[in-house]
């Protein structure tokens, strides 16, 4: 599934605020240098879908505020 992003970098705390029309809104606290802000999008789409980060693809704007994201449909897998 590929969905459109608005990343929200320099946000006080990582969440996912909703729906903008078609973007997913995402505050990020990390700032955009040296793909941090990307690091932390992925971390926070996975915790949020419940899919391992791997499972987590920046398609296109990976230097853009509005990126297109694909997420596979994996399960994580249980801890131990």
């Amino acid at each position: 599934m590929d969905l459109q992003v608005k990343v929200i970098p320099k946000a006080s705390k990582n969440e996912v605020v909703g729906w903008e029309g078609n973007l997913l809104k995402v505050r990020i606290n990390a700032v955009p240098e040296k793909g941090a802000a990307n690091k932390e999008l992925i971390k926070v789409l996975s915790k949020y879908f419940d899919v391992p980060k791997s499972a987590i693809t920046i398609v296109r704007g990976e230097h853009q505020r509005i990126k297109q994201v694909r997420l596979e449909k994996r399960k994580k897998s249980p801890k131990k």
